[in-house]
């Protein structure tokens, strides 16, 4: 026993201790963000959060205890999620003052960093009115006027919403599991957001809204620039792919995740399914019908990870058998260059992923000889001694079409230019469209991540805790190999469906709940367990055997499927 313990009143002062060993010392009750105001110009990116003792906190959250404190920035995963979505609540509000006659409704994603808004109950916003809209969204961020965050009874909030006419926002409310619900108020009004925000509109200076195609895109930073707009880019062929499956959407009278709900609840869940796998069907049939007219010699197929390609390929090679033609596959990966020859990463490793990573003139070499019926011995690369071995002789036959996937289908210098009339791209991508309701859209990366989750339990045996500290690396190859060449693709496919999420929550939540408490990625898993909690689930049994979530659920038909040659 050490004489001097003894009981004592509390201090009035707490210490907060950062990573790297620095500490603050300030009132026991203080904000978090008060405590990294002193140290915020330390940072390279604007302070939006805190990680208070393992737990995501907002900057207004009291430090009642001494605490170790992660500042959160923008530059990181939830620092992005948290301004982007600070920033929709804004322009909700603002739009709100000065159309309150029409709805809003944040769409999806684009990859230059923003939100595809459509505006419904009124004609499109004139190039004057959202320049008004703009104009107004300033006035508030330099008000710095605050977002008070309140809590409310489970049903006052949804009494709230009806007496509003959001009506998809109280039927989704109608199946939270908590008896109450935490709004965010900008004056006099107020919406429910799913996740934290930034503690006032003062912080969201960087943004700017842009017509576009009957609707407007939000722009606002991504993690890399996060006080920078990137350059606008066109996008005809994803707001195509968007505007399908909403068709879609529409046609199964699912429009959001409370109308899923409703359907599952009232047993329409096979009906559901059965016509969701049916569209999906179609339209891959229209793809190989599209690729027969064309006479297309080589198709290739790219997209990011967990997009369900295998299954696509798979089920688009029955197809084009269908229209007479014969797939052949060429594994991408057998062409590596030798491995002391491989370029390296930013880390000293070697990059895999590099375009540059491809023996491109082989493979051209191989494809102009195979297309004109010539014979050609294959590669096998071996992934133990980084060298290329022989395999098998092969001469296409007429009537033979070769297939290519991998991350750099759409890249326009994987093929010499003499090959690029012969080739048919393709784009596969889960392009989410169903959200929550029409201000809480449901991330398209957050479906592959849950796919990826569920898939890699099963095939690798890998925790949820371990896909999860992978999936930042992945994104990276993502955002640099094959999301600025998805317009390069003839044909859009997108390979979400309208259950999925309720077919994979009762493997993905069991998954999740075993990260551990303190590890880095228990704060992700947490939000994706707080995000699953919306979906109804579905009997697995009732998806078919060829369905793409099969590839992560298990149980596809198509895991043992060859063409033979």
């Amino acid at each position: 026993m050490y004489a001097s313990i003894a009981l004592a009143s509390p201090s009035p002062q707490v210490q907060v201790h950062l990573p790297d060993g620095r500490t603050l010392a300030g009132p026991r009750g203080a904000k978090v963000g008060e405590f990294l105001a002193v140290v915020k110009d330390d940072f390279d990116a604007p302070i939006v959060a805190a990680i208070v003792n393992h737990e995501l906190r907002e900057l207004n959250y009291p430090i009642e205890m001494e605490s170790f404190v992660r500042p959160v920035t923008m530059a990181t995963a939830d620092g992005a999620l948290i301004y982007r979505r600070s920033l929709v609540f804004l322009l909700e509000m603002a739009f709100a003052d000065l159309y309150p006659n029409a709805k809003l409704t944040i769409d999806h994603s684009v990859s230059w960093g923003g939100y595809f808004c459509q505006v419904s109950g009124r004609e499109p916003l004139t190039p004057a009115e959202l320049e008004a809209l703009r104009c107004h969204l300033q006035e508030l961020i330099a008000a710095d006027l605050p977002f008070e965050r309140r809590e409310m009874p489970l049903d006052q909030a949804i009494e709230h919403f009806r007496q509003r006419g959001y009506d998809e926002k109280v039927r989704l409310l109608s199946y939270r599991q908590k008896n109450y619900l935490t709004l965010y108020a900008l004056g006099d009004r107020m919406d429910y957001l799913h996740g934290y925000m930034v503690p006032s509109t003062g912080y969201l200076k960087w943004f700017d809204l842009v017509l576009t195609d009957g609707g407007f895109t939000l722009r606002f930073p991504r993690r890399h620039a996060p006080t920078e707009l990137e350059p606008i880019g066109e996008y005809p062929k994803l707001l195509a792919a968007f505007r399908q499956y909403g068709d879609w959407l529409t046609r199964l009278g699912i429009e959001n995740v409370g109308a899923l709900n409703d359907a599952i609840r009232s047993g329409r869940a096979e009906q559901i399914i059965l016509v969701s796998e049916a569209l999906h069907e179609r339209h891959i049939a229209q793809i190989a019908a599209q690729i027969a007219e064309r006479q297309a010699g080589i198709v290739l197929i790219a997209g990011p990870s967990s997009s369900g390609k295998t299954t696509f390929s798979r089920r688009l090679s029955i197809q084009l058998l269908a229209n007479g033609l014969s797939p052949y596959a060429l594994e991408l990966d057998n062409y590596f260059v030798p491995r002391h020859l491989t370029p390296l990463g930013e880390d000293g490793r070697p990059d895999y992923e590099a375009l540059e990573a491809l023996d491109l003139n082989l493979l051209a070499d191989h494809l102009q000889k195979l297309l004109c019926g010539k014979k050609v011995e294959l590669p096998r690369y071996n992934f133990k001694t980084g060298l290329r071995e022989t395999s098998d002789t092969v001469q296409l036959h007429p009537g033979q079409v070769l297939i290519l996937e991998g991350i750099h289908g759409l890249n326009p210098r994987l093929l010499p230019e003499t090959l690029h009339q012969r080739a048919y791209r393709i784009y596969v991508s889960a392009l989410t469209q169903i959200n929550l309701d029409r201000h809480n859209r449901v991330s398209t990366t957050d479906t592959r991540l849950i796919r990826r989750i569920v898939r890699d339990a099963r095939e690798r045996g890998y925790s949820a805790q371990q896909t999860i500290a992978q999936w930042e690396s992945v994104r990276r190859g993502e955002k640099r190999y094959i999301f600025p060449y998805q317009e390069n693709c003839d044909v859009m496919f997108n390979s979400a469906l309208v259950y999925e999420l309720s077919a994979l929550k009762p493997l993905a939540e069991p998954l999740l709940r075993q990260v551990p408490y303190g590890s880095p990625e228990y704060i992700e898993a947490k939000r994706l367990l707080a995000f699953l909690e919306w979906f109804l689930p579905v009997d697995a049994d009732l998806i078919p055997a060829n369905s793409i979530v099969r590839e992560f659920l298990g149980g596809s038909s198509l895991a043992r499927f060859r063409v033979w040659k």
